[in-house]
């Protein structure tokens, strides 16, 4: 492996990637890059043959390749981070294993971050391939994140971005368990911008986009980033309670002025499950907070790398 830092580094964590890595890899060797480039491949607990396919890459890759193996799965985010800290480029590309982000437009992205001076440029898509299910869920995450995190109203966040080595250093240092790459960005920079590009079809495969993985990665964006559902929780809480007032100062009204019907069991239970499931959902959410505290205290790992390999 060359001593000299590439200009660029391609970064793509790896789920189930034995179809679709290999054609991504040379098509990204065989791109013309001033300054060269590497690519960092991490496969982040994949039990089919991604494996064996990447020791293979290595062996024969025509530019400089690192493969990292993650012990267990992780998660997208603590892959990329993996990714950044193997990375050596200048900049740092960071796509998808399943060929949706051409390398092509990586590239454009690349350049766009030097001529602007950008410390971040996000892809964005005129038009998606991907499912309906999945559209709609990136569309619901970039209008959440509109109103937790800093970054401009309505800019479109993606995984596909090209990043600074200054950006993907200062966000490679946080080690909590629960990561979430575009908050941890927009906390280092807001030196950011955007760029339209072309979204490929898949190439092969199945999306591993659930609905259990969008769940986590809302839990991440607005736990780890924001404290506005507490502040929601409070408001809601007060709303509540002062529900509760009028209410009893209506049945007071009536029970003193000998006016509406009778209140028995029926109505008294639909207001202890009414107050009642407002103060589970609070407490709750305030039991998330606690107990990602608690799993960051007890040093659960962001990853655990098995072994690295490098090649070209």
């Amino acid at each position: 492996m060359s001593s000299a830092p590439p200009a660029l580094s391609f970064v793509i964590p790896l789920y189930y990637s034995a179809e679709t890595i290999r054609p991504l890899v040379h098509e990204i060797e065989s791109l013309p890059i001033e300054g060269g480039h590497e690519i960092v491949l991490v496969n982040d607990g994949s039990r089919d043959a991604t494996t064996a396919v990447c020791r293979e890459l290595v062996r024969t890759a025509r530019v400089p390749i690192t493969f990292v193996n993650h012990a267990r799965n992780f998660g997208e985010h603590n892959a990329v981070l993996t990714g950044y800290r193997h990375a050596r480029g200048a900049h740092i590309v960071n796509l998808d294993d399943d060929g949706q982000n051409p390398p092509a437009e990586a590239l454009r992205l690349w350049r766009h971050a030097k001529a602007e001076g950008l410390d971040v440029v996000y892809g964005h898509y005129a038009h998606k391939e991907h499912t309906l299910f999945r559209n709609l869920g990136s569309w619901l995450t970039n209008r959440l994140t509109d109103y937790v995190l800093d970054k401009p109203k309505g800019f479109y966040l993606s995984s596909f971005r090209c990043v600074s080595a200054f950006a993907a250093r200062e966000v490679a240092s946080h080690d909590g368990p629960f990561p979430y790459i575009d908050g941890l960005l927009l906390q280092v920079t807001q030196n950011i911008g955007s760029l339209e590009v072309r979204h490929a079809a898949r190439a092969a495969g199945q999306s591993g986009y659930t609905l259990r993985r969008l769940l986590r990665l809302w839990a991440s964006t607005f736990v780890n980033f924001s404290v506005m559902p507490l502040r929601i929780a409070t408001l809601l809480g007060l709303v509540m309670a002062l529900v509760g007032l009028l209410g009893l100062g209506v049945v007071f009204y009536l029970r003193f002025s000998s006016h509406g019907p009778e209140y028995g069991w029926g109505s008294l239970m639909g207001a202890l499950l009414v107050f009642s499931g407002t103060q589970l959902v609070m407490l709750g959410l305030i039991g998330e907070y606690v107990g990602r505290m608690f799993l960051t205290v007890n040093g659960r790992p962001q990853s655990v790398v098995r072994e690295v390999e490098h090649g070209g």
